[in-house]
């Protein structure tokens, strides 16, 4: 398996398979019982990170669509999502000024009832001991519930971004962040993803038709390889990795209300897809996906 030479996780890795193996229900809801919800909490994978099925993500077209909001109706638009269950917050460095117009929307909340996830982008002199510091600040946070490695390409990632892969463990020994992980673009990327131990969370493009989804080159318009890429998913799921959605709108492609039905009728019927976070930009939109949600998963 990739990364055990780093990583003292045969143990764990062993005890999680195990319990994969008996379960009915994969990292099943706390609330399981019964009707599930878009709202109930589910745990990513080996983590023990625990989020609601249904997070707010802050980078359409790398956080446009947000930031053209203001901080006004962005906050309203968390503040109702935070109102009707949603605990469940997806930003990134990359989308600029997202950081802080995210932490002015959650001021004066409690932060133990809401979970963050964030991501560093590859640069020169990269270090997540140095970026946790500053998105510390900008979120007004102690904490990271997930932190990611943003957009990794290479096919051989889980090898040659070592050294950052080391610092986020570090973090997480010192509860800096609470799981560590990252997303990816492209399948070559997505297939160094099965089996790699330091790998808490994965968050992985998905819906009906590969809209954006991973294709073979890795870039933003190609059209994705739906079927490989879900194959190669429900592996990372299985080997106890957390996995979290995005794109189930299609970057936002999916203007007719039909499509937005259909991808998010296909995601919740998947059982590799653990929690799923869509960028929005009205509070209509995030009543409709609730709605969507809670009706899928439920036939």
């Amino acid at each position: 398996m990739k990364c055990l030479n780093r990583r003292q996780f045969l143990g764990q890795s062993a005890a999680v398979l195990g319990a994969i193996a008996t379960a009915s229900t994969p990292f099943a809801s706390e609330t399981s019982a019964g009707k599930r919800s878009c709202t109930d909490k589910v745990v990513l994978g080996r983590s023990g990170v625990k989020v609601t099925r249904l997070g707010c993500g802050t980078g359409t077209n790398g956080g446009a669509i947000q930031r053209e909001l203001g901080q006004k109706e962005f906050t309203r638009m968390i503040r109702h999502a935070y109102d009707n269950g949603i605990r469940f917050f997806d930003t990134a460095d990359s989308y600029d000024g997202m950081h802080e117009m995210l932490a002015e929307a959650l001021k004066g909340i409690d932060r133990s009832t809401y979970a963050i996830q964030t991501k560093m982008r590859l640069h020169d002199g990269a270090s997540p001991m140095k970026d946790t510091d500053r998105f510390r600040k900008e979120l007004n946070s102690d904490y990271f519930d997930s932190f990611l490695l943003h957009c990794m390409q290479a096919p051989d990632w889980t090898t040659s971004q070592h050294k950052l892969m080391d610092e986020l463990e570090e973090a997480k020994q010192k509860k800096i962040v609470l799981s560590h992980g990252a997303s990816c673009h492209g399948l070559k990327a997505l297939k160094d993803m099965p089996g790699c131990e330091w790998l808490d969370v994965a968050l992985l493009r998905v819906n009906h038709d590969g809209t954006h989804m991973d294709g073979p080159e890795g870039t933003w318009a190609e059209p994705g390889s739906h079927d490989e890429a879900v194959a190669e998913i429900k592996k990372i799921h299985t080997s106890g990795t957390g996995v979290v959605g995005m794109k189930l709108i299609g970057n936002g492609d999916f203007t007719k209300p039909e499509r937005r039905e259909a991808s998010i009728r296909y995601v919740m019927s998947l059982d590799c897809v653990d929690a799923s976070v869509i960028g929005f930009k009205s509070t209509a939109e995030i009543d409709e996906a609730m709605r969507l949600m809670d009706t899928y998963l439920n036939v």
